[in-house]
């Protein structure tokens, strides 16, 4: 074998071998490139992209990479493997996730875009929220606002570019029950400035505009939870239950807390006393009168104490100096009434409803002790001259019903002796015609006799009759006849003697001499 083949041969597998050691040491670089440029991103993370070169320059205007320039990439690495970011070139931030809690909305806040359309200070709300979270998407077609953002997020995980975006918690508007939420908005369309009304009150309702415009919103928002961006919607929450304050030198247990006491209402009357009175007032804010309550006043606290406080002394004080302190004393209740009347004009157009005001307590010892004693005493005098009244009349009815108790009496003694005159009359008249009758029977019996008699003296003659007559009378009286009557005689001395000695035995029988 020849020098030249030995040589030959021993040359091909050197350059295999060399050609098998250049792909070895390629693999090599290249796994080592490989493993240098992964990057992990767990599922909890969002990976920043920061590139150093090979890109260009970020155009004029914008800070965030859209297309790949040098500087903070809008995109961001997803959670997994990704290969060749080199270190060199590139640098990765591993952050966390954005969390919005339960109970807040995430505000968001573009570090990067075009401006604001005019007369904003908040980017439209975003139809498509997730539209919005994409950064790559947000800074290129998205045409996105820089500024803060109308759209919130809710509560939840979001991978965000937190180079990008700013997001901040706020709490959610959670309007309770007995609430309601009267919402100022600072977007939407801009309504023209109100005018004046009729009444000349600047804060009547014109102030209120429709739900969306920028304004106050003449609807508020009832019992719930919304997820509203508290900047730019600003919230105040107005409490629709019926609130009752005291304006008196002690606090009632349930009344309503205040910052400061309640004191009682001095009054100065029209004579010259000034004098502590007790006043207690019931009020309450309606749903639909909040949103005017919050343009013509403001919040609750501010309900209280710039507007119903004042009014409620100014009215009552006024009130006090038109009438004397006694009659105000005496008519307390008149005076409730006529302050609690113009105390309800007054507030209703502040769309506060007056429910119910009363005064309690007025003066004290120290302020009317003198007056009410005075007149404590002239009541006492009033009362001791009106029983001395009630007595002398008494007295004078007493009098009168014993005079009429008289009159009765003698009344009745009349009565009955008319009475008594009409049973004598009556008497007499009976008497008189039993006399009459009595008369009658006996003329009736004497002439039945005496034609008795003429008819047996026509048949026996005169003196028989009459003979016949006496002995009748002798029968019927038992007169003793005999031996008087036993004379001798004519028959007419014979009955004369019979008559003489009838007579005697009716006298002695009349005298009640013996027969």
């Amino acid at each position: 074998m020849s020098p030249e083949f030995e040589v030959a041969q021993f040359r091909r597998p050197n350059k295999l071998v060399s050609a098998l050691i250049l792909v070895a040491v390629i693999v090599i670089i290249v796994s080592i490139l490989a493993f240098v440029s992964i990057v992990y991103i767990s599922g909890d993370q969002a990976g920043i992209i920061e590139k150093k070169f090979g890109g260009g320059k970020i155009p004029a205007g914008r800070i965030y990479a859209v297309d790949g320039e040098n500087g903070i990439q809008a995109r961001v690495l997803e959670p997994g493997w990704h290969l060749w970011y080199f270190p060199w070139q590139y640098n990765i931030r591993k952050v966390p996730l954005v969390e919005v809690r339960e109970g807040f909305v995430g505000l968001v806040q573009a570090n990067d875009g075009i401006s604001l359309p005019a007369d904003t200070i908040y980017a439209p709300e975003w139809a498509d929220p997730d539209k919005m979270q994409d950064a790559q998407y947000f800074l290129g077609e998205g045409n996105g606002n820089k500024g803060p953002q109308l759209t919130v997020l809710k509560p939840g995980k979001y991978r965000i570019n937190t180079e990008v975006f700013t997001v901040t918690s706020a709490p959610i508007t959670d309007v309770k029950t007995g609430e309601v939420a009267v919402v100022k908005s600072n977007v939407g369309e801009r309504v023209a400035e109100p005018i004046e009304s009729d009444s000349g009150d600047p804060f009547e309702p014109q102030r209120l505009v429709k739900v969306g415009q920028r304004g106050i919103w003449k609807t508020a928002l009832a019992e719930g939870q919304y997820y509203l961006h508290t900047k730019a919607y600003e919230v105040t929450l107005i409490d629709t239950r019926q609130v009752k304050v005291s304006y008196t030198q002690e606090k009632e247990a349930g009344e309503r807390t205040v910052n400061q006491p309640m004191k009682s209402i001095n009054v100065r009357s029209s004579d010259g006393y000034t004098f502590p009175v007790d006043v207690r007032i019931t009020y309450q804010i309606k749903g639909k009168d909040a949103p005017k309550v919050v343009a013509t006043v403001g919040d609750a606290d501010m309900v209280l104490d710039k507007l119903v406080t004042p009014k409620t002394r100014d009215i009552f004080r006024n009130n006090g100096e038109k009438v004397k302190a006694l009659d105000y004393v005496q008519n307390r209740s008149e005076q409730g009434k006529q302050s609690a009347l113009m105390l309800r004009e007054s507030l209703v157009k502040y769309g506060i409803t007056i429910l119910e005001v009363s005064i309690g307590d007025v003066g004290n010892e120290e302020t009317l002790g003198a007056l009410l004693k005075t007149q404590t005493d002239r009541e006492i005098a009033l009362q001791e001259q009106e029983t001395f009244a009630e007595q002398q009349r008494a007295a004078e009815k007493k009098k009168e019903l014993t005079k009429t108790e008289q009159e009765a009496e003698e009344e009745k003694k009349l009565a009955i002796a008319a009475y008594g005159v009409q049973v004598a009359e009556e008497e007499k008249k009976k008497v008189v015609i039993e006399a009459e009758a009595e008369a009658e029977q006996i003329k009736l019996l004497a002439e039945a006799k005496a034609e008795a008699y003429k008819k047996i003296a026509e048949v026996i003659g005169e003196q028989n009759a009459a003979l016949i007559e006496i002995m009748k009378i002798v029968a019927q009286d038992n007169i003793k006849i005999t031996p008087e009557v036993m004379v001798g005689g004519s028959e007419g001395k014979m009955t004369d003697a019979l008559m003489g000695t009838i007579l005697r035995g009716k006298i002695g029988s009349d005298t009640g001499a013996v027969k």
